[in-house]
């Protein structure tokens, strides 16, 4: 298999980094059971999906932006506005593994719609938040929506479409979905500025409503042929795991609360033991450990889940810095952030041409050095810095980081079987939401410790310095698990062969 047959399916995972085909034996529908969407028709339905992931995408990159202000209005430090982005990215992580058994269970068109409706009403509860708790339970809400209709979307595609029209039909999903990113800080930025905060989410009302209509009216219902048997009890100790060591790690950012960060972690920690012990007796666990033997898809999970620590925590440290630190206003700091999706899409061209030239191995090595140095840059910023120049550090930035989560969502597959492929996807998808997840909680923690040490209330530039540094440091150390990459791996997928 070449990398140009894969590439598209990289590319489309590195729209929302994470958000995979997320269930046990989604690709093992026998291609008899889908009802082949007609080429006019499969143009439709690929851009009602590309317009959920664009709502989804938006809501992200939108909030960001306008947590400073969201802090001010809950009278809570801006630090502590991490929970925010936190429990959303913990509800993907927790749902994302059981979306396509409720959709093999009940048929994709009821999930998909059932999934927009939940993430609208996350929104509006969000855009009635009057505090940071309402608005972590708000939020969560929406992951849940948003944990099932992306995965769930990108299974209708793949069961509607025919092979020979899945290529245009991504491109349609793709193109749109895109968008979000580049739109999403200036708009919020904007929103901010000029209106409320909550109109970031009643936005979402109008789309998504019109969303479950054309649902409704042009994307048919398929079902598994055979559904297979959800783990509840494996479901349950992962979710009680993966919740408790997250939040745990977060509240330790938080004054006063390191005794029940400790109670959380701790039970997160005999709950994953629990799991462990449950996925080693249970033929098809909801987390497949197992998958860990083979070699490049363990060095890309340990790779790729450093990696993804440190961009977690960008998306809440950037504005935060050059909205506080800086004192720009939120339409300012939004049209600088860009740059990153900015870069991030410029790569998406050129990374199977790097692949190729150079192979996995040394494009991983150099494109992770390269990153780190991008966003340890970052914590270099100051106000007396030419726009520019901000611009295009995290341009760069933006472009490593992009390639470095293609190439690893491509070579962790590159010695698992057809069979498991499935199970390999949601493995590595909750654990690409987890390290997101992690990367805020560990920017919130760095930016806290260095509060600490003068009693301040509010971070200046030199704790934003130490926070980029923390994180961009755990990055860095990805690099030793990069190095232990063959020097031909993947070479069937890049077309590259290591000379020697």
């Amino acid at each position: 298999m070449r990398f140009g047959r894969r590439g598209l399916a990289s590319i489309y995972s590195e729209i929302r980094d994470g958000i995979l085909p997320a269930a046990n034996r989604i690709s093992s529908v026998p291609r008899a059971t889908a009802t082949l969407a007609t080429p006019r028709s499969y143009r439709v339905t690929a851009l009602i999906i590309a317009c959920a992931l664009f709502m989804e995408q938006m809501d992200a990159t939108v909030l960001a932006t306008a947590l400073p202000t969201m802090a001010r209005d809950f009278g809570v430090p801006a630090t502590s506005m991490s929970s925010a982005l936190t429990s959303y990215l913990l509800a993907l992580a927790i749902f994302i593994p059981a979306s396509g058994v409720l959709a093999d269970k009940f048929g994709s068109r009821a999930i998909f719609r059932a999934a927009i409706l939940i993430f609208v009403g996350g929104s509006l509860l969000c855009g009635q938040a009057t505090s940071l708790p309402f608005m972590m339970a708000a939020r969560f809400v929406q992951g849940l929506g948003g944990a099932m209709m992306i995965p769930i979307g990108r299974l209708v595609l793949l069961r509607s479409v025919a092979k020979e029209d899945m290529v245009s039909a991504m491109s349609w999903l793709i193109m749109p979905a895109l968008i979000g990113p580049i739109m999403g800080p200036p708009v919020g930025g904007l929103i901010v500025t000029y209106l409320d905060w909550r109109w970031i989410f009643w936005l979402n009302l109008p789309i998504g409503l019109l969303g479950v209509v054309l649902v409704t009216r042009y994307i048919g219902e398929v079902r598994g042929e055979r559904p297979v048997r959800f783990d509840v009890p494996g479901f349950v100790l992962s979710g009680v795991s993966l919740g408790c060591l997250l939040f745990g790690f977060e509240m330790t950012s938080r004054s006063g609360e390191f005794v029940h960060a400790l109670v959380l972690i701790a039970i997160g920690l005999v709950s994953g033991i629990a799991y462990i012990a449950h996925a080693r007796r249970r033929s098809d666990p909801i987390l497949d450990l197992s998958l860990l033997r083979y070699t490049s898809f363990r060095l890309s999970l340990i790779g790729g889940s450093l990696t993804r620590i440190t961009q977690g925590a960008q998306p809440f440290l950037l504005p935060m810095m050059l909205q506080l630190g800086f004192g720009m206003t939120a339409a300012a700091s939004g049209a600088i952030t860009v740059a990153g999706a900015i870069g991030s899409l410029a790569m998406k061209g050129l990374a199977p041409r790097i692949l190729r030239r150079f192979g996995f191995r040394r494009s991983l090595i150099v494109g992770g050095l390269g990153g780190s140095l991008g966003y340890a840059i970052c914590g270099a910023f100051r106000p007396d810095w030419p726009i520019p120049l901000l611009f295009a550090v995290l341009m760069s930035a933006g472009f490593f980081m992009s390639f470095q989560f293609s190439a690893y969502n491509t070579i962790a597959y590159d010695e698992i079987p057809k069979a498991r492929m499935s199970g390999a996807t949601s493995f590595y998808a909750t654990f690409q939401q987890l390290m997101l997840s992690l990367g805020i909680c560990v920017g919130a923690a760095a930016l806290h410790v260095g509060m600490l040490g003068t009693g301040r209330t509010r971070p200046e530039l030199a704790d934003f310095t130490v926070a980029f540094l923390v994180v961009t440091a755990v990055s860095a150390a990805a690099t030793i698990w990069n190095m232990r990459f063959a020097a031909d791996a993947g070479s069937e997928m890049s077309g590259h062969r290591a000379r020697g």
